[in-house]
């Protein structure tokens, strides 16, 4: 079984645009609220309403998209978890090896304090 290493499953790239898409997003989201709050100064009526709309329209768009991007993470933690365990169970010793020479260098690391 090849394992591929954390975070290195060719999605980068997608993440990345995800991650620019969600700051744009809260960037348009902020931008709007304070659109409201300048309006809301001035007192007309028109454009608090038009502005509200917009500004509740964006949170929506919004957390839909933070929610989407939530469950990719908990689906993408769950797969590689799931890795991890297939990997543990076809190769108990390698894994031992593993634990006990990570365990061996950072008492080492702490050793030196």
């Amino acid at each position: 079984m090849t394992m591929q290493p954390i975070g290195d499953n060719g999605s980068d790239r997608e993440r990345e645009a995800s991650t620019d898409q969600l700051k744009e997003d809260l960037r348009n989201l902020s931008h709007t609220v304070e659109e409201l709050i300048h309006a809301t100064a001035e007192d007309s009526r028109g454009n608090v309403a038009e502005l509200r709309e917009r500004a509740q329209q964006r949170l929506h768009e919004t957390r839909a998209r933070l929610e989407a991007r939530g469950e990719k993470l908990y689906a993408s933690a769950r797969e590689q978890a799931d890795a991890t365990d297939r990997y543990v169970h076809e190769n108990p010793w390698t894994s031992i090896g593993i634990g006990a020479a990570a365990g061996v260098v950072l008492g080492l690391l702490l050793g030196r304090r």
